[in-house]
Parts: structure tokens; sequence; C-alpha cells
């Protein structure tokens, strides 16, 4: 066994990066802090920004919970909604530690799973999707599959909730849900993201998750199998 396969005992800092800010918490700590983000927002203000807001904390390692595909701690695209140069920057020159990137919606998946499969969905900005299947993380990006005129993303994400108004687009995530449902058959569903508030009922089969689930997430990603080896994180 590898030293990076090996469970670890370090102290780990949790960096949810999002569109409109970047949430972080560290083991010990009760209460996440806040950096406002948005579409000028580069890698380098990232890691300026949380070391800033970190100098009375410690950590050992870091988790990056990234909005957009990640492969072995990397992201493999430039987020829509961020600035540029994240692709291909070094994260663990800047920040001087160990870093693990996943996906966020991963992440979020990873820190509410329980048992079996498990679908995680998003609703934010746009779809954000995962699975967890018998403990490994399979990230995905369901969000760009075709959906009437456009994708799920177009329909049940924040353009499509300003576009439609709330009662056609709980009817679309409703049907989005089951559709997935029908075509993945998880044993558990988990809804997350920031407009998870506007939703009337709960659609059939599926739980409402706090998005403080993607700092357990990131907790998690360092207590198992190293995802360098598998190219996802394992439980």
């Amino acid at each position: 066994m590898t030293e990076s396969s090996q469970k670890t005992t370090a102290n780990v800092l949790v960096v949810d990066v999002g569109g409109h800010n970047v949430k972080i918490l560290a083991m010990g700590q009760t209460e996440p802090r806040k950096l406002t983000s948005g579409p000028k927002f580069t890698p380098e203000k990232m890691v300026l920004g949380v070391k800033e807001l970190t100098r009375d904390w410690k950590y050992d390692v870091i988790t990056v919970g990234f909005p957009a595909p990640v492969r072995q701690d990397q992201p493999v695209e430039e987020p829509f909604n961020l600035g540029r140069g994240w692709v291909g920057f070094d994260y663990k020159g800047a920040f001087g530690r160990p870093v693990k990137m996943i996906n966020d919606a991963a992440m979020q998946a990873l820190g509410c799973y329980q048992h079996g499969k498990l679908l995680f969905l998003g609703l934010g900005t746009g779809l954000g999707s995962s699975l967890v299947v018998e403990g490994i993380v399979v990230p995905t990006e369901l969000c760009r599959l075709p959906y009437k005129k456009a994708t799920f993303e177009d329909y049940v994400g924040t353009r499509g909730l300003e576009r439609l108004g709330k009662k056609k687009w709980r009817r679309c995530v409703e049907d989005v849900v089951a559709r997935l449902i029908a075509a993945l058959e998880p044993e558990d569903v988990a809804l997350g993201g920031g407009n998870v508030k506007y939703l009337k009922d709960v659609p059939t089969g599926c739980r409402i998750v706090d998005n403080d689930n993607a700092f357990a997430g990131g907790f998690r990603l360092w207590d198992g199998t190293s995802p360098v080896e598998r190219d996802e994180p394992r439980l």
C-alpha cells in the first residue's frame, strides 16, 4: 500500500468552490467561512483568499470541491461561471500542502452517502449530479443530456426556474427526477443545492439533504482508498 492510499489522521480543510462564493471549513471548526467568487474569480485569487481566511486554523491537507469535471485531482474543463486558468493550475504547489480535488456534486454525494446505490442531484445554477455505488463515487454530467428543446440543466437549473416560474419548474424537476430514477435505478436519491428551497413537495422516492454535506464529503475523501489509484474516490 502506498503512502497516498493509507488512511489519514491529518486535519482536513475543505474548500467548496461555487459560482457566487467559496465556503471553507476545517476539521475541529464549527462555522464555515466564505469568500466571494464570480466571473473574474481565478485559482490564484482562491488560494490567496483561502490562506487569508484560515490564518488562525490548523490543517494538514486540503480537499477542493470544484464546479466542473475533475479527473485525478485536476479540473479537465474551465467552469462556465468563474474566471479562467483552473485547468493545469498547480494547487498543491500553491497551497504548499497535499490537495485532493473532486467535482462539487460528487463531494456532496460522498457526504450524504449511506448505503447501496445513491443518486445525488444538486438543484442550483445548473444541475449537479453524481452516483455513489457501493462506496465508489461515480461523477456524472447528467445535466448535459437532451430534454425537451434543450438539456436537463436548461429546465431544472436557475435559468429554467427564472424562465418557467416556480410552478412549471417544479413540474420539470419532478419529471426529470422520475426519468433519472427510472434509468439509473438507485436505492436512494438525495436532492441538494440552493434551489431545493423552492420545491413545494419532495419528489417521490427522494430526500432533501443539507448543503453542509459537502464538508462531510471533503473530510471523508481523506479517510479511505486514494482516488488517484482508481480515478474516483472510494469509502
